[in-house]
């Protein structure tokens, strides 16, 4: 599946990135250490931290995409650091269970 479909399917609002690349597998998790040890390429990174340090992660990792859950907007500089990398950032007010269920739904 990729971005844009995911974006649609879940309701999802993009705030930065390109939509173009594929997702497959999720991690959830807030501890940036955590997340450079077990987000795996093409991965949906679900979490609550809005600042540059997530998108620097998403981008070692080679993430698929990174959803800011529970209506977490981010940064002005993570914002920019996701159009430079090209990681797709997307908004949701849906919780990360709420959001994990509706990816284990469409098989991601």
């Amino acid at each position: 599946m990729n971005v844009s479909e995911l974006k649609e399917k879940l309701g999802l609002t993009q705030v930065a990135g390109t939509d173009a690349g594929e997702v497959s597998g999720c991690y959830i998790g807030d501890l940036m250490s955590l997340a450079m040890a077990r987000l795996e390429e093409g991965n949906v990174w679900i979490t609550i931290q809005t600042n540059l340090n997530v998108v620097a992660v998403a981008a070692l990792k080679e993430a698929g995409c990174v959803i800011l859950a529970d209506g977490a907007e981010p940064d002005a500089d993570a914002k920019a650091k996701a159009e430079a990398e090209g990681i797709p950032i997307l908004v949701s007010k849906k919780s990360a269970y709420t959001l994990a269920k509706e990816l284990g739904a469409l098989s991601v």
